[in-house]
């Protein structure tokens, strides 16, 4: 007997930690089938039982679970604290504090064996004549009361509840029945331990709706973003701040927030659980530990103490006040006294000893510098690591570092307010970028806290999906199987009959919007020829989004507005705006009158970016009114310009007489002449003085030294990337080992200038930088350094404004014909998008010349 408990133990284990890395199974369905479980059917339902004494978040997820129910079935399930004499009843609760779920264990009904120890961990089975006068119990039990509620909640999505019913009017399909089918064990919990959202920069779109709606950020606002925290299988929330403080605004929000199971903090530059708003409010004298020492403890101490019996992760150290850099010189000494005293404080007011409370130290800008020149904090502190407000993460742990009991985390941005411009208006986040991003994450170990800045919530409900997705399942997705997520996150909204089309159309605008924020694009960005490429790809997806929300039924219609139609309409329009001003300028830079009439169709898009907004607003009789309000054209730096200005035109003489050459100009290019001839093969030939190729169309690819090569889909500003996996292999030595290569044909000789373009990943392994080696007919390979100093600003400011970085090599070739371009990894994660060999005809563009001919 004991070897069996022992076999079964060893089989659960493995099946849990197998679960988490797989799909889960659908294990609801509308059909009956033999020995199922009724949820729904007939008109009645099976019963809710969570006991008296469990946590309040149980009864916060029954009852959600209930009103799940009643949305799909039209049925409204009872509530009940016991398991009575009903024929089915759902049964959740932790495994520890549960006594119906150790009754059931105690008759050897259910295994939570792989359950013990779990962070959040939940199993799902049902159980045949688990109580007397019960046919069979849907049991849901948790490791945790998060897990039990995650488990709850899962039930809810699968039986079609999205996690964004309330937050983007995803409607639910009504179904009369419900079952559970038989024999089906589900079994989940999460890969990173703490995984939330920051809602950040939040004037004065969500302030001003937040207003209208509920009267401010309190605890009404808040319970809305409790539950879908929830509902997203999060568990940690940074509150805004802009003006707002979480504990004093209502008193509310922390009660709740611990009813709900929310672990609460606050963000990177406000310390020990109090936020800038605090200080403003109730501060006395400097924000400046030296000058005011005694003030600043007494305000943490505080913190600290209202924050008692609420779960929460305190940050520590300490920044400028309003989120800027101590004074200049700061000693590495002085913050290392800060954080000594401050954990003090903790250790003082908890009564335990401060390793016993959660606490991040967020490396953010130059703090990171103080971590680089030796300053250390104790081994249970979560090193916050950080990307650069852009989505490019900028320190990583070295493979090699003796693990912390606190380990590592990733402050991620989705939206940022600074510098080289704001981002805030719309979703520009190609979750290609953030999948890849985040997989280094996780495979550096920085699994303990994964949080990212979402602005304002909306219009991030994808990127936010995908990244908490992630965050639960590392290891779940993959460049093979990245692009199903975009499909399945479309069904789980609209459903399966266009859940393909929407999907493409989710994936293709992640990758147009990401070549370069909207807040940055103007007339410039884009020569004659790719505006009208652009223009025509813009234009082909809107085609494609309104046909399928004319195919949607009616009541699809605000959601897909919301998560699909406005952000495609919204760019497509700013994009036709910026071209028709680019044309208008060129044209009348000539003296040609037909720039009037660019004149007159910018006015028109100008116009039209309003009227896109107003549609928004007026969506479910006004439900997210202000949610678009946040201005996004006149940007003259990189702060907000308070009102949208027209770009400027030019109006030409109506008598001006154009030079011939303008009268013969084609203005506007057909989308046909936008594609060039290709054909299957491996050879690209010249094309008027440059050969083009998107990195993903080798010729050949060696893998070599336990180096395999990937490409990463849609990633790229023009197409993919492509990669070496794993990406903590050791630098290689180039001209020997993985490689790839690129045939070439071209009519004459002599010097050649390639250029590579590559995602901007930063130097997160520290030292001298990524680098990469080429070369070109069996040459020498050139080993070139990608980004050696992050902290040029100027450089900096380049590659994440363009989304690119751009190197060049110099190289001579020294017959026509074929010739073979050899591209070799040096180091990992260097992802490269294009190649473009000059050969003395290549004019200036922003995405480079599109794909020369191949065969």
């Amino acid at each position: 007997m004991k070897h069996l408990i022992v076999c079964l133990v060893t089989l659960w284990a493995a099946f849990f930690q197998k679960a988490m890395a797989q799909d889960l199974p659908n294990i609801i369905t509308a059909q009956k089938s033999p020995g199922a479980f009724a949820l729904a059917e007939g008109g009645a339902t099976a019963s809710i039982v969570v006991e008296a004494g469990a946590d309040s978040l149980l009864h916060k997820v029954a009852g959600l679970f209930r009103d799940d129910v009643e949305r799909v079935t039209g049925q409204r399930p009872g509530i009940n604290t016991t398991s009575g004499s009903a024929k089915n009843i759902v049964l959740v609760g932790e495994i520890s504090h549960s006594a119906l779920l150790q009754q059931l264990v105690k008759a050897g009904k259910l295994s939570i064996a792989g359950l013990k120890g779990k962070w959040e961990g939940y199993r799902i089975q049902v159980v045949k004549a688990p109580f007397k006068g019960v046919d069979q119990a849907l049991v849901v039990a948790g490791s945790d009361r998060r897990g039990a509620a995650y488990g709850l909640l899962e039930l809810s999505r699968q039986m079609g509840v999205s996690p964004w019913y309330w937050w983007a009017d995803v409607p639910v399909q009504r179904k009369s029945a419900l079952y559970i089918k038989a024999g089906t064990v589900l079994a989940d919990a999460p890969g990173v331990k703490y995984r939330g959202f920051f809602i950040n920069d939040e004037a004065p779109a969500l302030s001003s709706w937040s207003k209208e709606k509920f009267g401010g950020f309190n605890h009404r606002f808040y319970e809305k973003v409790f539950e879908l925290l929830l509902r997203l299988k999060g568990n940690y929330l940074w509150p805004a701040m802009w003006g707002n403080a979480f504990n004093a605004d209502d008193t509310l929000n922390p009660v709740l927030a611990h009813r709900w199971g929310i672990v609460m903090g606050t963000s990177h530059h406000e310390p020990m659980v109090r936020s800038q708003q605090e200080w403003k409010r109730f501060g006395k004298g400097a924000w400046n530990y030296e000058e005011n020492k005694a003030v600043l403890q007494d305000f943490w101490k505080k913190g600290i103490e209202n924050s008692r019996g609420h779960e929460s992760i305190a940050t520590i150290g300490m920044r400028g006040d309003g989120d800027e850099p101590m004074t200049e010189g700061t000693a590495t000494a002085l913050l290392e006294r800060i954080v000594a005293d401050q954990r003090k404080i903790i250790s003082d007011v908890t009564g335990k000893p401060a390793a016993q409370t959660p606490q991040l130290w967020a490396l953010y800008k130059e703090v990171q510098d103080y971590y680089d020149k030796g300053m250390r904090v104790p081994d249970d502190v979560t090193l916050l690591l950080c990307d650069d407000n852009w989505g490019n993460i900028r320190k990583l742990p070295k493979l090699n570092e003796k693990p912390r009991s606190g380990g590592y985390g990733i402050y991620y941005h989705f939206d940022y307010v600074g510098g080289p411009r704001n981002y805030k208006w719309l979703n520009t986040n190609n979750i290609a970028r953030v999948w890849e991003q985040m997989h280094l994450a996780w495979e550096y170990h920085a699994r303990q806290i994964w949080i990212v800045n979402v602005g304002d919530i909306k219009p991030m409900e994808f990127p936010l999906s995908f990244f908490l997705d992630q965050a639960w399942a590392p290891q779940k997705w993959n460049p093979n199987n990245l692009r199903t997520y975009y499909t399945r996150w479309a069904e789980s909204q609209f459903g399966a009959p266009q859940a393909g089309e929407i999907g493409d159309l989710l994936r293709l605008y992640g990758q147009y919007s990401a070549r370069r924020k909207p807040e940055l694009l103007d007339a410039r960005t884009y020569n004659a020829e790719e505006w009208d490429r652009v223009v025509a790809e813009w234009n082909a997806l809107l085609g494609r989004a309104e046909a399928v929300n004319a195919a949607l039924p009616a009541a699809a219609r605000d959601a897909f507005f919301q998560l699909v139609l406005h952000p495609v309409k919204a760019l497509a329009n700013l994009h036709e705006l910026y071209r028709a001003v680019a044309t208008n300028r060129r044209l009348a830079d000539r003296g040609d009158a037909r720039a009037n009439a660019f004149a007159d169709k910018a006015k028109h898009f100008y116009a039209a970016d309003s009227l896109i907004t107003l549609e928004y607003h007026r969506l479910a009789g006004g439900k997210w009114n202000h949610m678009m309000s946040q201005t996004h054209i006149g940007y003259t730096y990189w702060q907000q310009p308070p009102f949208q200005k027209m770009p400027e035109v030019a109006y030409v003489p109506q008598g001006a007489t154009a030079r011939e050459a303008a009268k013969t100009e084609v203005v506007y290019q057909t989308a046909e002449h936008l594609v060039p001839a290709t054909a299957k093969g491996s050879v690209f030939y010249e094309q008027e003085g440059y050969v083009s190729l998107e990195a993903e169309h080798y010729t050949r690819a060696v893998p070599a030294g336990g180096l395999s090569w990937k490409v990463i889909p849609d990633i790229g500003r023009t197409g993919s990337a492509i990669t070496t996996f794993p990406v903590t292999a050791p630098d290689q030595q180039p001209g020997k080992g993985a490689r790839l290569e690129y045939d070439f044909y071209t009519y004459d000789t002599g010097r050649v200038v390639l250029q590579a373009f590559f995602s901007p990943t930063l130097n997160f392994p520290g030292g001298d930088g990524l680098k990469y080696a080429v070369s070109l007919d069996g040459e020498a390979p050139q080993v070139i350094t990608l980004n050696k100093d992050d902290n040029d600003g100027r450089a900096w400011g380049s590659w994440v404004s363009d989304n690119i970085i751009r190197k060049r090599s110099e190289h001579r070739l020294r017959t026509p014909g074929r010739h073979t371009l050899t591209y070799w990894p040096v180091s990992p994660a260097v992802l490269l998008q294009k190649v473009v060999l000059d050969l003395g005809g290549l004019q200036p563009s922003y995405l480079g010349p599109q794909e020369t001919r191949r065969q």
